[in-house]
């Protein structure tokens, strides 16, 4: 539990919040697009400032928000600041509150999940119990704390998902045991009552991956409300030009000029084919869907590989958000100054504003 000053100031950041707009299944995406990843920070291992960045400030939110971006979400790692019985320490709930709190009060909607956090949350027969027993108390936690937060605070149950070590389609036991997370996720924390009875939650399909989405035709939980759940996706395609260092794959797109620096798929025609899928098994069913993270990482050997990371960007959110999806930019701490909020990227940023603005 957090302290009284700590729910003084909940309390107080909803009244001041209250008069803005509430996500509703019809407004979602324009509300919340584009958003941003709050990424290698609350998340980090083993603690907060271990991958480099510095703890949130007001000045990184104010300038997000003032950026164009609407929306923020925040990775958090628990694990390691809880005890051997999944009890959450009150400083890090705190913490994790705190942030929380700078968010909304910059105006952004704020999404906040269990991360990856040491990869306990594995899909098996074999650690589906103990899982299932750690993923309910957390959330018990969780829930709890955040329960008279109004709708500018998303919760988000589960991570990439997966079996470790594990990235090709699985078997189907993997699949309905994500299925059995999503679950024991909604009902928890709507059972913490008060403004959670409502609240958007969004799930995930087993490693975020559309295509197991669309092989196993992902399930829906049960829920106690109607239309108040979000499906959550992300997108790194092609893994050689998105993600993979070592390749030599630096070109993208039919403006490539060289067959030897560009992947054989996942150029433009096939960015839109996924984010069709999503549109017809989800949006147009009235189920909102999240691309919770999507970049392109540059690699230094390759300087002309700048004008290629920005058109990947640009046109993966601009795709998305056509196809009624909200994008919520994967960031490290390369976008804006964590510290100061300065833009650091602006390039980038004008693309991912300018490409929601003129495509949606």
């Amino acid at each position: 539990m957090i302290a009284t000053l700590t729910t003084l100031l909940l309390t107080t950041t909803m009244m001041t919040s209250g008069a803005r707009d509430s996500l509703s299944t019809k407004n979602y995406s324009q509300l919340m697009s584009p958003g941003v990843n709050l990424g290698n920070t609350l998340e980090a291992i083993p603690k907060e400032t271990s991958w480099g960045n510095p703890k949130p400030t007001d000045a990184y939110f104010k300038s997000v928000r003032a950026a164009g971006f609407r929306s923020v979400r925040i990775p958090v790692a628990w694990t390691q600041y809880s005890d051997e019985k999944y009890n959450i320490k009150s400083e890090w709930m705190k913490h994790v509150t705190d942030v929380v709190n700078m968010a909304i009060k910059a105006d952004l909607y704020v999404m906040i999940n269990i991360h990856w956090d040491g990869g306990w949350l594995q899909p098996t027969t074999q650690k589906q119990q103990m899982a299932t027993q750690k993923l309910r108390k957390f959330w018990e936690q969780i829930a709890t704390n955040f329960k008279d937060f109004d709708d500018h605070l998303l919760l988000a149950g589960t991570n990439e998902t997966g079996v470790e070590g594990q990235y090709s389609m699985p078997a189907a036991e993997n699949a309905e045991i994500q299925n059995s997370f999503n679950q024991v996720f909604v009902t928890t924390v709507r059972a913490s009552g008060s403004k959670n009875r409502n609240r958007f939650l969004v799930i995930q399909v087993y490693n975020t991956d559309i295509d197991i989405c669309m092989k196993f035709n992902t399930v829906m939980p049960k829920d106690s409300v109607k239309d108040r759940l979000m499906m959550e996706v992300h997108y790194y395609s092609p893994y050689n030009f998105t993600l993979n260092d070592k390749s030599d794959i630096w070109q993208w797109g039919k403006t490539a000029s060289d067959p030897k620096s560009t992947d054989t798929w996942g150029n433009e025609d096939y960015v839109d084919a996924q984010f069709a899928k999503m549109k017809t098994q989800f949006v147009e069913k009235g189920i909102p869907v999240i691309l919770g993270e999507y970049c392109a990482g540059m690699k230094g050997r390759f300087p002309g590989m700048d004008k290629y990371r920005l058109l990947w960007d640009e046109y993966v959110t601009a795709s998305s958000a056509r196809h009624g999806m909200v994008p919520m930019l994967w960031d490290t701490g390369s976008i804006f100054d964590r510290a100061t909020g300065k833009a650091k990227d602006k390039d980038l940023i004008d693309r991912i504003i300018g490409a929601k603005r003129s495509k949606n």
